[in-house]
């Protein structure tokens, strides 16, 4: 079996037994370091990366094929993907690049399977006389549109 796709047997049966974690990434180099990255629905604790590993790791032959491999969480610098990682921040603020290099930041507030909606607060001149007035509006953006979205820390 190709090495590639053996480790994304091993890593498939891990999560089927693990409905509240989710794979983010799977890279691996030609000098065969495999790099995992899990996310989860309740966050992801080491516990979870050791067992991740432990199910690739005990299922591997390193005589007959030498690898290096890391697990780990999605990070807060880690671009948002997938539905699930979306949904997992609703109501917090995201900034969004879109394939224009046009950037978008706002609260996420809907997520489904084709798009997120944003609120978008600003604000802008008003029509008649001096002074800003306050805007909300919301934004649907599909997911086709979006180079890469980031969760904005705030402090």
């Amino acid at each position: 079996m190709e090495f590639r796709k053996k480790i994304e047997e091993l890593l498939n049966d891990f999560l089927g037994t693990r409905t509240d974690l989710f794979l983010v990434d799977l890279k691996i180099s030609a000098g065969d370091d495999i790099t995992v990255i899990l996310d989860g629905d309740n966050g992801v604790t080491l516990q979870d990366c050791l067992d991740a590993s432990r199910a690739i790791e005990f299922n591997m032959d390193r005589e007959e094929h030498d690898f290096s491999l890391q697990v780990m969480s999605a990070g807060l610098s880690e671009p948002l993907s997938a539905p699930r990682q979306f949904r997992k921040n609703l109501g917090r603020e995201i900034e969004v690049m879109l394939e224009d290099s046009s950037k978008i930041e706002g609260e996420l507030s809907k997520v489904d399977e084709e798009k997120i909606t944003l609120i978008l607060r600003y604000r802008k001149p008003k029509d008649i006389g001096k002074g800003k007035v306050d805007v909300e509006e919301e934004k649907e953006i599909p997911y086709s549109e979006i180079k890469k979205a980031l969760v904005v820390i705030k402090f």
